[in-house]
């Protein structure tokens, strides 16, 4: 659940999540390792008076100064083709869900019941409780856990954007286009994503709550609507 004035990632419900928080991690860690060393050579410069003949015309530190950013450009490279890989890695679904945006609700389909489908509205604030204030909605997207699960997003009218923070997923919802997304959620819990495309007047008022319940317990939900 989102935190107020929280200033990390929300915690990580999927393998593909948490790759993101550990090459922004990685990342950040190398962007300030950059920052110090030069801020620290400019002090030297600065405090010192070192001459452009020890930092510029000498023949290692040019050496240097060309190979290391090739080694840091390397070490940022292969995590990020690693989490790409992840996040697109088209395994085998054990269970395939319809998301179709609208304005201003979600409307769900799960292709492999038929017959179960609805749409999903955001509560009021005075029905809602507070719990998740314009998060929750009145049918919850409900998932099993630990299960390969392939999401189908398009849009009904105009463009949107199925987003959910922590499990690391987000794809646009284009009318007449069909958009794939791979999720493995890798615990229970309930995570509230919105939409993240700017889609008329309600933009804000289109949240997404996504329930990740064992599979026996999805397996019982899905007997009682049929």
């Amino acid at each position: 659940m989102p935190i107020w004035a929280s200033l990390n990632f929300q915690d990580s419900a999927s393998p593909g999540m948490e790759q993101l928080i550990f090459f922004h991690d990685f990342t950040m860690t190398v962007v300030t390792l950059i920052t110090v060393m030069v801020g620290l050579n400019m002090f030297f410069i600065c405090a010192y008076k070192l001459t452009n003949r020890i930092l510029l015309q000498e023949q290692s530190v040019e050496i240097i100064w060309t190979v290391f950013p090739v080694f840091i450009l390397l070490s940022i490279a292969l995590p990020s083709l690693k989490a790409l890989y992840l996040l697109d890695d088209p395994f085998n679904p054990s269970l395939t869900i319809k998301a179709v945006g609208h304005q201003w609700y979600w409307s769900y389909e799960y292709s492999d019941f038929p017959g179960i489908e609805f749409d999903s509205y955001m509560l009021p604030e005075e029905n809602s409780n507070f719990v998740a204030r314009l998060l929750e909605t009145d049918n919850s997207l409900v998932l099993p856990s630990l299960s390969q699960i392939r999401m189908i997003v398009t849009g009904g009218d105009v463009i949107h954007s199925w987003a959910v923070p922590s499990l690391g997923v987000k794809a646009d919802a284009v009318p007449g286009r069909l958009n794939q997304l791979m999720v493995y959620i890798n615990r229970s819990g309930v995570f509230y994503g919105q939409c993240s495309e700017i889609c008329g007047a309600n933009h804000s008022f289109m949240p997404i709550k996504v329930e990740a319940v064992p599979m026996y317990y999805f397996i019982n939900w899905t007997m009682k609507l049929n």
